[in-house]
């Protein structure tokens, strides 16, 4: 069995508009990259995401790029140790997770985004951290809802 999850919620914007909200640095750090967002999201580039949750930038490698449809991701796997609630920080384990990201039109004009994310190794730790980001993307999710819909930003003070 791969560790592996999927996760995916519907937003009242256009695709266009919710990608861009996505591959755009600048949006993208409006709602979810808490310490900052650097570089497009286009193929081939290697770009940071920063948080305030789990502060250093992260590199984000940008493995696909499909314009309003889809992005693909691959960045350092880390894994926990100990329960989250020691407030330990997972270390990178030498090993890369992959992220794909679908934007969808629904008939109704809003767009469904679908994100899956799989490749942590069969370890406790794997599984934990598995949970933990299946746990950050549908946050991201939410946040992104409300930021695009409404102009508010979920996570401002929340991690910090």
């Amino acid at each position: 069995m791969q560790l592996a999850f999927r996760v995916s919620g519907r937003i009242n914007k256009p695709v266009h508009e919710v990608f861009e909200a996505v591959a755009n640095p600048e949006k993208l750090s409006g709602y979810f990259t808490t310490g900052g967002a650097k570089g497009r999201l286009e193929t081939g580039a290697t770009v940071t995401w920063d948080f305030h949750d789990f502060p250093g930038a992260f590199p984000v490698e940008v493995v696909e790029v499909e314009q309003d449809r889809r992005i693909v991701l691959r960045w350092d796997a880390s894994e926990a140790t100990e329960p989250s609630t020691t407030g330990e920080t997972p270390q990178p384990v030498g090993y890369k997770t992959t992220v794909t990201m679908e934007f969808a039109p629904t008939e109704d004009g809003r767009t469904l985004v679908t994100i899956s994310e799989s490749g942590w190794r069969r370890t406790p730790g794997g599984l934990k951290s598995s949970y933990g980001n299946c746990e950050g993307w549908t946050g991201m999710l939410c946040a992104m809802k409300v930021y695009l819909e409404h102009g508010i930003n979920l996570r401002e003070g929340f991690y910090k």
